[in-house]
């Protein structure tokens, strides 16, 4: 693909796992390619794109490192400039949803937005960051970190694909996630109501399920209504640490519908709403 194809792209939208421009009969196909196959197409010095989903900026990068994803850096000063932009103007380990575009190919990937580690480009920013892939994993695990596989599937357009499909532990994970990373599109898609989630997103500095008793899928078949056992530390903003050790309830409105938090009942017992 063209450079000047780029630009372009901030004026498509995405539809079922395909960027499609809305006045012109062309169209580009999302993959959501694996790590081998990403590790073999950009090897160590290769250069790229990053395009961000929510705000249509992007920016170049050049790959650095990395065995089981991507360690990436910014290409110029210019490039840093922009990526703290996306971020707000301060740097974070909030993971969001972002497109790699390289030639012909476009690839749903993840990225966090915070230095560490080494750098040695000459572009103001302090270290390298990381772009996740599907299959990648951290330096740590040998499994996909959560919170990045979403914003895979948000960016290839499968995201509600996937929660549709998602067993009630599954959602609850995705619930917690989308409110941790702040992102309306996971939280609504797995919520029973519709809510405002910006003040409440304004309120946590983190979360995460410390544990979830998990039932056989089996068992849980002809279910469409669930309590789930779960304990929940919180970090919230003014108000420090605190636990939630209750449960969340899940409901479907069939054996054939996807299921969904009751966020109204948990965010009230979480005092968020």
């Amino acid at each position: 693909m063209k450079r000047k194809t780029i630009f372009f792209i901030l004026f498509l939208i995405l539809l079922n796992g395909n960027l499609v421009h809305a006045g012109l009969d062309i169209s580009y196909k999302i993959e959501m390619l694996e790590w081998k196959a990403v590790n073999q197409l950009f090897p160590k010095y290769s250069k790229f794109t990053v395009l961000d989903i929510e705000t249509g900026m992007q920016f170049n990068v050049q790959r650095r490192a990395g065995s089981h994803h991507a360690d990436v850096q910014p290409l110029t000063a210019k490039d840093t400039k922009i990526m703290k932009k996306i971020y707000g103007g301060k740097w974070s380990w909030k993971r969001r949803a972002v497109l790699i575009i390289n030639k012909d190919r476009i690839i749903a990937a993840s990225m966090h937005g915070m230095p560490h580690g080494a750098g040695a480009l000459k572009n103001n920013f302090p270290g390298h960051f990381c772009i996740h892939f599907h299959g990648s994993t951290t330096h740590s695990t040998n499994t996909m970190d959560l919170s990045h596989m979403l914003m895979i599937y948000k960016a290839s357009g499968k995201l509600e694909e996937y929660l549709v499909k998602a067993n009630p532990y599954e959602v609850i994970t995705a619930f917690v996630a989308g409110l941790k990373q702040q992102d309306n599109q996971i939280t609504s898609l797995s919520s029973l109501q519709k809510v405002k989630w910006a003040p409440i997103f304004a309120r946590i500095d983190n979360v995460r399920i410390t544990r979830m008793p998990l039932l056989p899928a089996e068992d849980l078949k002809e279910e469409i209504s669930i309590d789930i056992p779960i304990e929940i530390d919180w970090s919230i903003k003014n108000s420090g640490h605190q636990t939630y050790k209750g449960v969340i309830h899940v409901v479907r409105f069939s054996t054939m519908d996807a299921w969904k938090v009751d966020s109204q009942s948990f965010l009230q017992d979480n005092k968020l709403k």
